[in-house]
């Protein structure tokens, strides 16, 4: 019975990093994209006010940066193509926004001022899968193929 709780594959392993990167990956795209009103009620114009309301220094640069990071890290990270430094843009990002703008607010996110816990989590799945690696079903993967 020890073994059914504990067994697993590389196969599995492999399925399970690839699952991880398609929804983290996308969730950081969709963030990106909602910063520049594509996706959701929120604007760029409305983020940079968000981070001068907090004294943020060159907030209009910081926040296309978090943009950026956000798009393009989770671009990387969804098709396994440079992973790691997808996986390292995205941390970065979520690290300055748990310490920054979600600062305050304890962990919870349902705190008012929301709470550091979706930006701190986010950042411990960018650390698991950076570990983990890309996994056998990505491009980075395809690309080093012998």
């Amino acid at each position: 019975m020890a073994e059914y709780l504990t067994w697993t594959s590389p196969f599995l392993i492999d399925v399970a990093i690839l699952i991880a990167r398609l929804f983290i990956g996308a969730c950081f795209v969709i963030h990106g994209l909602g910063k520049l009103g594509i996706v959701g009620p929120g604007s760029m114009s409305g983020f940079v006010g968000w981070l001068k309301s907090m004294g943020i220094p060159y907030a209009e640069m910081q926040a296309r940066l978090a943009m950026l990071a956000e798009i393009v890290g989770g671009m990387l990270i969804t098709f396994g193509l440079a992973t790691r430094v997808g996986l390292i843009l995205c941390f970065g990002t979520m690290l300055m926004a748990a310490a920054i703008g979600h600062k305050g607010g304890g962990y919870l996110i349902t705190n008012n001022p929301p709470g550091n816990e979706y930006p701190v989590n986010l950042a411990a799945i960018c650390v698991v899968l950076f570990l983990l690696g890309p996994g056998a079903y990505s491009l980075d993967a395809f690309l080093v193929a012998p």
